[in-house]
């Protein structure tokens, strides 16, 4: 029959063969077709800021980027990024050899396993993780060694001595994701020395994803490994624009590390999008050099959203972790006497006619992630007053 292969064999090939549909298309469908406020995938309801907008248009009208950009990233924007990185962090890199720009940091993760990791190479990731991440480290060949962040005083802490126990001969890099997605966890600069001098002891390279790195609040700070001792040469930095600046549709992320490093992770960018964003690079680049105000108001305008929609999210029972960083909290159904955060989630658009996503999908060990559940603050207030008043219903329901 047309269409129909000759033999018994899977069409998918088995790395691959364990991932269907993102839980994120899965529950933003449901969102579409049930009306339901949707607070599972975290992307704005307002776009940023009006400059960087008309930048883009800009370059758009200028004819900048309306063709291919150099494989590395334009030039400006490569700048932007290494002033970035000197003015916030002390982190010096040369924007010709050790800056490569990429499709948002999706493909910046997918390019720097594929170019590190061998076919049997362990990759030590935080559970929970990104849901790419596991599908990347398949997709290298690679054998993934999750370390649980597990509750612990109101929020989801490393066990430092289970990482160190986690690494062994074979193992190749840590993946490290901070601020986390999804518990909003931010590593202290204690635990990333621990971490780095792990990593220095067992040559360890080191990927981190630090896309939401100005999305910090309370008394938490931000500390790029790559800043501690021993740490530059062996870590890939990532980091993306659409956290920060509400486009997320623009796709434009980053690498910083070494020249070695760089040039590794661009021999296999290239020959995924090869190149992407044009014109949004531009843009980008003049986003990057805003004002020290810009970050400071996105800062207090999400810490203000986390408080409203977490204490909704505690009047109607759950019990709540209030993130330290990232636009995510992460909510206990037990106290609701719930167990199963796939059924919740499923159900929970007809219920209340929000949606949120289940944990247990960030996890090895669905168990562990079983009665957490994901909801986004990234939104306008009305908007999360509005989910707030709807998952009211579910203390009485």
């Amino acid at each position: 029959m047309t269409g129909m292969t000759s033999s018994a064999r899977p069409i998918l090939n088995r790395r691959l063969a364990a991932f269907g549909t993102t839980i994120f298309a899965e529950m933003s469908a449901l969102a579409a077709a049930t009306g339901a406020i949707n607070l599972g995938q975290g992307f704005p309801d307002t776009d940023g800021p009006e400059e960087i907008r008309e930048a883009a248009v800009r370059a758009l009208r200028d004819g900048r980027g309306n063709q291919y950009p150099p494989g590395p990233g334009v030039p400006e924007l490569r700048t932007a990024i290494a002033a970035h990185q000197q003015r916030r962090y002390g982190l010096t890199y040369d924007p010709d050899t050790e800056v490569l720009v990429t499709a948002g940091a999706t493909e910046a993760i997918a390019a720097s396993l594929l170019a590190l990791v061998e076919p049997g190479d362990e990759v030590v990731a935080l559970e929970p993780y990104y849901d790419s991440y596991a599908a990347c480290i398949a997709m290298a060949g690679g054998r993934r060694v999750p370390v649980t962040l597990r509750p612990h005083d109101g929020a989801f802490r490393l066990d430092l001595d289970e990482l160190r126990a986690a690494v062994t001969d074979r193992t190749r890099l840590l993946l490290i994701n901070t601020p986390h997605n999804p518990t909003g966890t931010v590593l202290t600069r204690e635990e990333l020395a621990a971490i780095a001098e792990l990593a220095v002891e067992r040559d360890l390279l080191v990927v981190t994803d630090e896309v939401y790195e100005h999305l910090v609040f309370d008394d938490a700070v931000h500390v790029p490994i790559a800043t501690l001792p021993g740490m530059r040469e062996r870590t890939v930095t990532i980091s993306s624009a659409g956290k920060t600046w509400s486009y997320t549709g623009w796709k434009v992320g980053w690498v910083t590390a070494s020249p070695a490093l760089v040039t590794a992770v661009r021999t296999a960018k290239q020959f995924l999008t090869y190149v992407s964003s044009g014109p949004f690079q531009y843009a980008i680049a003049e986003a990057l050099n805003l004002p020290e105000d810009y970050f400071t108001a996105l800062r207090e305008d999400l810490r203000a959203k986390r408080d409203l929609l977490a204490t909704g999210l505690e009047k109607a029972g759950f019990a709540v972790f209030r993130p330290a960083g990232t636009y995510f909290v992460t909510a206990d159904i037990r106290p609701l006497g719930e167990s199963d955060g796939f059924a919740f989630c499923r159900s929970l658009p007809e219920r209340a006619g929000v949606v949120a996503i289940p944990n247990a999908v960030f996890y090895d060990h669905r168990e562990e992630g079983a009665p957490f559940v994901r909801f986004a603050f990234c939104k306008r207030q009305e908007t999360l007053r509005e989910a707030a008043e709807r998952l009211a219903g579910l203390r009485h329901g």
